[in-house]
């Protein structure tokens, strides 16, 4: 029973590598604009980089459920990796979108769980480090939506339950903002730029642990930071994680802060994952944002949970999200 138990611990603290990616991404796509990089789209710095990626990426994958099929699907910016994963439950499916420079492998905690609510795609966000293939440069909020929604109607069902965590929050915000026929709900976990800013202080730690330049200690006490000082093992994940920082250079634009406004458009049902010691935002003002604004919108905080929320409470969020589903 102890190998289980340490395994699980080690995929939890690797997960908690990934939590405070969302922030150092931004912040390093604002230095690349900053340092006029002359590449447009998303790209690996060296074929080195790459191939160590992929070796952490395919080791990390392992710990994953296996996949029932796995897509490439074309769409106007670049081709999407998703993969399906066949569930026991009925309620699905479920699209789960990652947060930055994290690609598929940070949902296994969370995947047995939401296959008992039914099928799910995972997919490796566009313009990220993962399988997913960048071509043509995604220059608005606007382009994130339409890559996505192309990929939604390329999948058999019409309709899906979209999860997000972090910067896959927004991302899942700014699709049901931007084209939200395909949405037929929302669940967003410890989003970042959703409800509320990321503090001037996480900001400013964030600075040198987004150059790649600088040892990888800098990012590891970072993350650790966002998770609560939790403590960083090198396990598939986290090498994952670290050589996506270091060795791929993403070209997005700084995601805009969704709006009160937007928010109160929103018409699907919406679940609301707060983490009560998430340093990515500010956690009351998220709570009362979402709750004053939201038309069909349930908040549930975890007042002991990190950034690392996802991972930390996977069981539980994923009875939460079984619960709202069948109340619509």
């Amino acid at each position: 029973m102890d190998g289980p138990r340490r395994a699980g611990r080690s995929r939890h603290r690797a997960l908690q590598i990934t939590a405070g990616a969302a922030l150092l991404a931004v912040v390093a796509a604002t230095l690349a604009l900053v340092l006029r990089t002359p590449s447009s789209v998303g790209h690996w710095n060296s074929a080195q980089g790459h191939a160590q990626f992929l070796e952490a990426y395919e080791t990390a994958m392992r710990d994953m459920p296996e996949a029932a099929e796995t897509r490439d699907v074309r769409t106007d910016h670049g081709f999407v990796r998703v993969y399906r994963f066949a569930g026991t439950g009925d309620a699905g499916p479920l699209v789960l979108l990652p947060g930055r420079s994290s690609p598929t492998p940070v949902w296994a905690d969370s995947l047995p769980a939401l296959l008992e609510i039914g099928d799910v795609y995972a997919l490796d966000l566009l313009g990220e480090p993962g399988m997913s293939v960048q071509e043509v440069p995604i220059d608005s909020d606007a382009d994130h939506a339409a890559w996505l929604d192309q990929v939604l109607q390329q999948l058999p069902e019409d309709r899906f339950t979209v999860v997000g965590m972090s910067i896959g929050g927004w991302t899942a915000v700014n699709l049901a903002v931007h084209a939200p026929e395909r949405v037929a709900s929302l669940v967003l976990v410890d989003p970042v730029l959703t409800f509320s800013r990321i503090p001037a202080g996480t900001a400013v730690r964030a600075i040198p642990a987004s150059v790649p330049w600088l040892p990888s200690s800098w990012r590891d006490s970072f993350n650790s930071y966002t998770a609560g000082r939790a403590p960083v093992e090198d396990v598939p994940v986290a090498r994952m994680t670290e050589t996506a920082m270091r060795a791929y250079s993403i070209r997005l634009p700084q995601p805009a802060p969704i709006g009160e406004q937007a928010l109160s458009g929103l018409r699907m049902p919406v679940l609301v994952v707060l983490a009560g010691k998430s340093v990515m935002h500010d956690v009351d003002r998220s709570s009362r944002v979402a709750g004053r604004t939201l038309r069909d919108g349930t908040v549930r905080v975890y007042p002991d949970a990190t950034h690392a929320v996802g991972s930390e409470r996977a069981a539980e969020i994923a009875e939460d999200i079984r619960v709202f589903l069948e109340g619509q």
